[in-house]
C-alpha cells in the first residue's frame, strides 16, 4: 500500500459499503476524516476510530479530498449540487457510488472547468469484502488525479485499477454487475432444471464448483444465498440490481446495440420486484425462475 498524503478527507454516505470503507480509511490512513450521513448510528460507530461528524457545507469547505458512497446517480447529483457552491480549485471529489456514465461525465466536466479534480471509483465485490478492506475499485480519472487518490483507495481495496478517463470506472463497474446479474439468472435456471431432474442444489452447486462451471458467482451468490434460500435485506438488493442494469442498457441503447440477454435479465429482476422481493438480495430472482 502506498503512503497516503496528509490532508483532511471528507466521506459522505455511510451505508452498507460506505461505513466499512470509511472505517478502513480512518484506521489505515492516519489522516483526519470528517463524515456525513443522514443517520447518526454509523457516525456513532465510526467515532471510535476517530472519525468526526460534519455537515456537507463544512466538508466541502474544509476537506482536500471528498469521497461519496451513495445509493444512485440521483443521490450523487443532489449531493454534488449541495457541495458545489462551497468547493474551490485544487480539491478532489471521488464518487465511489455506481452512477450513470452520462451523469458522471457531465459532473466531471463541470467540476474540472472550475479547477476541481473529479474521479469515478465505483467498488465491486461483496459487503464482506468491504468489511475486510478487499474491494475491487475501478477508477475513471486523469493520470494526475489517479496518482493522487490511489493511496486513499488502497486503504479500502486490494485491487485498484485505472480504467481510463472520467466515466470509464463506471463503464467497467456497470458491465461487471451486468455479468453478475446475468450469471445469477443462468445459475437459477440450472438449479431449477437440476431440481426437476433429481439433483438438489446442495449436490449440484458444489459439484459444478469443482468443474469448468465454477465461478465467483456460483461460490458466493449461489452457495451462500441461493442454496440456503437466504436473501437478506441491506445486501445488494433487487432494486439496486435493476438500477445498475438500467445503466448498462442505457449504454447499449446509446451505442445502437440490442442486448437481448441483458433485457431478459431486467425482465426477471422486475418480476422479482413485483413479487415483493425488491428489498431482498438480488439472487432472490431464483424465486421467480423456480418458485417453490
Amino acid at each position: 500500500m502506498s503512503a497516503v498524503p496528509q490532508s483532511t478527507i471528507g466521506f459522505i454516505g455511510l451505508g452498507v459499503m460506505g461505513e466499512p470503507m470509511c472505517g478502513h480509511l480512518a484506521r489505515r490512513s492516519g489522516m483526519p476524516i470528517v463524515a456525513f450521513d443522514l443517520r447518526s448510528e454509523p457516525l456513532d460507530r465510526l467515532a471510535a476510530h476517530g472519525v468526526k461528524a460534519g455537515s456537507l457545507a463544512g466538508i466541502a469547505a474544509d476537506c482536500d479530498t471528498i469521497l461519496l458512497s451513495l445509493p444512485d446517480g440521483k443521490a450523487v447529483a443532489a449531493v454534488i449540487a449541495q457541495l458545489e457552491p462551497h468547493l474551490r480549485a485544487g480539491q478532489c471529489v471521488v464518487d465511489t457510488s455506481t452512477s450513470s456514465v452520462e451523469l458522471t461525465r457531465k459532473i466531471g466536466a463541470r467540476l474540472t472547468a472550475k479547477g476541481i479534480q473529479y474521479a469515478d471509483a465505483p467498488v465491486a465485490r461483496t459487503r464482506e469484502a468491504a468489511s475486510r478492506g478487499e474491494l475491487s475499485i475501478m477508477v475513471g480519472a486523469t493520470d494526475e488525479t489517479f496518482g493522487r487518490i490511489k493511496p486513499i483507495l488502497e486503504t479500502m481495496g486490494t485491487d485498484v485499477t485505472h480504467c481510463g478517463p472520467v466515466g470509464c470506472g463506471q463503464v467497467v463497474k456497470i458491465l461487471n454487475n451486468m455479468l453478475v446479474f446475468q450469471h445469477c439468472g443462468a445459475l437459477a435456471e440450472a438449479i431449477a432444471i437440476g431440481r426437476r431432474n433429481g439433483v438438489p442444489a446442495e449436490v449440484l452447486l458444489p459439484t459444478m464448483a469443482m468443474g469448468s462451471g465454477d465461478s465467483f458467482v456460483l461460490r458466493n451468490h449461489g452457495m451462500k444465498a441461493m442454496l440456503p434460500g437466504v436473501f437478506p435485506e441491506r445486501a445488494f438488493s433487487t432494486r439496486y440490481a435493476i438500477k445498475d442494469l438500467s445503466y448498462a442498457l442505457e449504454m447499449a441503447d446509446a451505442a445502437g446495440l440490442d442486448m437481448a440477454a441483458a433485457k431478459l435479465t431486467m425482465e426477471r429482476l422486475k418480476q422479482a420486484e413485483a413479487a415483493g422481493y425488491g428489498d431482498q438480495y438480488h439472487p432472490a430472482v431464483l424465486k421467480v425462475i423456480d418458485p417453490q
